[in-house]
C-alpha cells in the first residue's frame, strides 16, 4: 500500500496534501511517466507551472492515470503559476486558461503569481533589451491579484496564492485583496530555512510550499564546489540513526517545521522514496542539528529580475 499523505487545511477549508511532486527541470519525455509513477505511489499533489514548458505531459500523465481508473480529478491537487510576462490583469485569464488546455483539466486546485516582479508584458517569457537585460514592465502584482480574484471567482481555481513574495510584498496583498493568499511558495531548505518567514505567513493563515526543499543540487548554475545537502555528514549520521535516506530525513524535517515540500525526481524509486516519510519522528535534538545549517543559502536568485523595483530578495529582512 502506497503511505498515506497526510492533508494541510488551508486558510479557505481547502485540504492541499503535505507532500507533493515538483516538476521544475523535469525534462519533456520523462515527466509523463514521473507523473504516472508518483501517482501510482500515492502522490495527489502535483507542481506545474506554465514557464516549466512541460504541462502537457504533466496532463497526459494525469489523463492516463484517470482513464485507467487509478484515481478521480477529485483525488488530486493541481497547481500552476502565472509566469512574469503575463501580469497584465486582462492576460490573467486567458493564461490559467492555457494552462488547463495544457494539463487537460477544467480547474485548478491551486494558482500562484510566480513572480512579484512583472517583465515586459507579451509572448516572451523573459523579454531582453539590445544589452541584454531583461526588459520590466510596470504592472503591480496587486492589480494582477485582483485579476486572481475574479478568476477564483469564476471557478477556474478553487484557490489562489503567491510565490517567492516577501513579508512586505504579502502585507500590501493582504491589505489590498479580498481573498487572501492561501500559500507562499519559496525555495526553502534547511540551507534557507525560511522559520521567519515561515511564522509570518502562520500568524497569518498561509501556508508556506517548500520548493527546492533538498537544496536544488541539479540547478544548472551550480558550481562543483557547492555544498550538496545531502551530502552533508551530520545528515548522513542522521541516516544511520533514522534508517532513511538524506532526502527522507530533510523532507521529514521540513514537515515538522510546518511547510508542504514539492520535491522534484523523475526517478520511480526515488519519487516512492521522497514521499515515505510519514511513518518516523526526528527528535528535538536532530531537528536543531538541521536547524543549524541555516546560512541564507538561497539557490534561486531570480537574477533576471535582479534589478526590478519589486525583486523579493532586495533590502528585505525576509
Amino acid at each position: 500500500m502506497p503511505p498515506k499523505v497526510p492533508n494541510v487545511i488551508l486558510n479557505n477549508g481547502k485540504l492541499m496534501p503535505a507532500l507533493g511532486l515538483g516538476t521544475w527541470k523535469s525534462k519533456p519525455g520523462e515527466v509523463t511517466q514521473a507523473v504516472k509513477d508518483a501517482i501510482d505511489a500515492g502522490y495527489r499533489h502535483l507542481d506545474c507551472a506554465l514557464y516549466y514548458l512541460n504541462e502537457e505531459e504533466v496532463g497526459a500523465g494525469i489523463k492516463a492515470k484517470i482513464d485507467e481508473g487509478v484515481v478521480k480529478r477529485e483525488d488530486l491537487f493541481v497547481t500552476s503559476k502565472l509566469w512574469c510576462n503575463l501580469m497584465r490583469p486582462d492576460l490573467v485569464e486567458p493564461t490559467i486558461k492555457r494552462s488547463l488546455g495544457y494539463l487537460g483539466l477544467d480547474y485548478l486546485d491551486l494558482y500562484l503569481i510566480h513572480w512579484p516582479t512583472a517583465f515586459k508584458q507579451g509572448e516572451v517569457y523573459t523579454p531582453k533589451g539590445p544589452d541584454g537585460k531583461t526588459l520590466y514592465g510596470d504592472i503591480d502584482y496587486v492589480d494582477t491579484w485582483k485579476a486572481f480574484e475574479e478568476i477564483h471567482r469564476k471557478g477556474l481555481t478553487k484557490s489562489i496564492g503567491v510565490s517567492n513574495f516577501n513579508k512586505r510584498q504579502l502585507e500590501r496583498i493582504l491589505a489590498n485583496g479580498t481573498v487572501k493568499p492561501v500559500t507562499n511558495q519559496v525555495e526553502c531548505h534547511p540551507y534557507l530555512n525560511q522559520k521567519k518567514l515561515t511564522a509570518y505567513c502562520k500568524s497569518k493563515d498561509i501556508v508556506i510550499t517548500a520548493y527546492s526543499p533538498l537544496g536544488s543540487p541539479d540547478r544548472p548554475w551550480a558550481k562543483p564546489d557547492d555544498p550538496i545537502l545531502v551530502k552533508e555528514p551530520k545528515i548522513l549520521a542522521l541516516t544511520e540513526k533514522y534508517k532513511k535516506s538524506p532526502a527522507q530525513v530533510i523532507l521529514r524535517y521540513l514537515h515538522q517545521l510546518g511547510v508542504v515540500p514539492i520535491p522534484k525526481s523523475v526517478t520511480k524509486s526515488r519519487i516512492a522514496e521522497n514521499l515515505d516519510i510519514f511513518d518516523f519522528a526526528l527528535e528535538a535534538a536532530d531537528v536543531a542539528v538541521l536547524d543549524s545549517f541555516d546560512c541564507n543559502g538561497r539557490v534561486c536568485q531570480h537574477s533576471e529580475g535582479a534589478g526590478h523595483p519589486n525583486h523579493p530578495f532586495e533590502n528585505d529582512d525576509f
